[in-house]
């Protein structure tokens, strides 16, 4: 239907377009410099070290975990309010996967939860090699308490930025990696800003970022620097380890570098329909987003959580009710665990309660930079009629 209004959605002006002609037209359409600029855009405004471009967010986690030496054997821990790809990074490595439940109030991973579940398993000889603590919705997780806890227990951390480039913890930029060994974005359309499909890890280690730069790229180097034997000539490079083709096109590089310019103007709009909401949507029978004091959220999602007991239908009928007026709404996310390849591991509904009763509640209504207020005003109706 034309009147249609999706929850999330790009925003693509004539300069990318401009910056992508730019590129097509060039010598170098992919492994060509747009890469390495790109790169280096986002370094420069969150502040990290090394940056490394990539395919999508799904090959920055795959290419994380094993630079953080995740292997057979190992144990990686992430939360249960997560696309599917915050946990499957582990099992491409061949390690195990558990979960820690949520926090009733920002719907990332509880620190107490982490706390008590690492007590248990340092008791039980199986602590975990790499933890990913996914900032949902584009609010930080509690990084400070869970670096301490990395020192503790001796654990690795990649943030699971994806939703949160553009936002800030304790004053600094997601990305900053202060508290963590490495994080990861996504520049998938519906996210913040975009290159098509994409994705980008970042840290500032420059051990880890030679392993994912050879990870990118089949294992290949040509750095005279790590060449076993002395090089053969100009042509020469060695596969060094066992890698991918998960490399960035400079097309899609450019459109990022493009984007990033308007990355604050972006975060901004986002952050003035958040509010909006909150001041439109106060007097319903709903439960809205909770921001941490020490996060700025980037607003990638808006989740709302229905009061069932004030309400006379179902989540189910809200939600359907909702789409059928041509409003997109969507549900971030069917907890992890009660996906059907994850129960052959042994998960089972009662594993995780908060995010189980989450899900029962949970609905991610539109967001985005060029949603109009008159939209947004027909979304909040039609929420209103729905809720009778």
């Amino acid at each position: 239907m034309s009147d249609y209004i999706p929850y999330g959605r790009q925003d693509i002006s004539q300069e990318d377009i401009d910056a992508v002609i730019q590129v097509l037209r060039s010598d170098w359409i992919t492994q060509g410099p747009a890469i390495e600029r790109f790169e280096q855009t986002i370094a420069n405004y969150c502040g990290a070290k090394y940056a490394v471009a990539v395919s999508s967010a799904t090959s920055a986690l795959h290419i994380a975990c094993l630079a953080a030496g995740l292997g057979e054997g190992d144990v990686l821990w992430t939360s249960p309010n997560t696309f599917v790809a915050s946990a499957n990074c582990g099992l491409y490595c061949n390690a195990k996967v558990d979960f820690i439940d949520i926090d009733s109030t920002t719907y990332n991973l509880s620190v107490d939860e982490l706390e008590s579940k690492l007590v248990e398993a340092e008791k039980q000889g199986c602590l975990p090699k790499v933890l990913i603590p996914v900032h949902f919705a584009g609010q930080s997780c509690e990084m400070e308490k869970i670096a301490a806890l990395s020192q503790q227990y001796n654990f690795k951390i990649i943030e699971d930025a994806s939703h949160a480039i553009g936002g800030r913890y304790q004053g600094q930029p997601v990305g900053y990696c202060q508290f963590s060994h490495l994080t990861v974005f996504s520049f998938h359309p519906v996210k913040i800003i975009t290159t098509g499909e994409g994705g980008m890890v970042l840290t500032n280690q420059e051990e880890l970022y030679q392993k994912l730069i050879k990870l990118r790229s089949h294992g290949i180097t040509r750095n005279p620097d790590f060449i076993q034997g002395g090089s053969h000539g100009s042509w020469y490079y060695q596969q060094l380890e066992l890698g991918f083709n998960y490399r960035m096109t400079d097309i899609q590089a450019a459109l990022g570098s493009s984007q990033m310019q308007r990355l604050d103007e972006f975060v901004e709009r986002r952050r003035f329909l958040a509010n909006r909401y909150n001041q439109l949507l106060r007097d319903l029978p709903l439960m809205l987003p909770w921001q941490h004091p020490d996060s700025e959220s980037s607003w990638h999602l808006y989740v709302i959580r229905l009061k069932l007991d004030k309400i006379n239908k179902t989540h189910r009928q809200v939600f359907e009710q909702l789409r059928s007026v041509g409003i997109g709404v969507n549900l971030h996310y069917i907890p992890v665990h009660i996906q059907p390849y994850y129960q052959q591991f042994g998960f089972k509904l009662g594993d995780f309660p908060e995010v189980e009763k989450y899900y029962k509640e949970a609905i991610t209504i539109p967001l985005y930079y060029s949603l109009n207020e008159e939209s947004q005003d027909k979304v909040v109706a039609s929420l209103r009629e729905s809720l009778i």
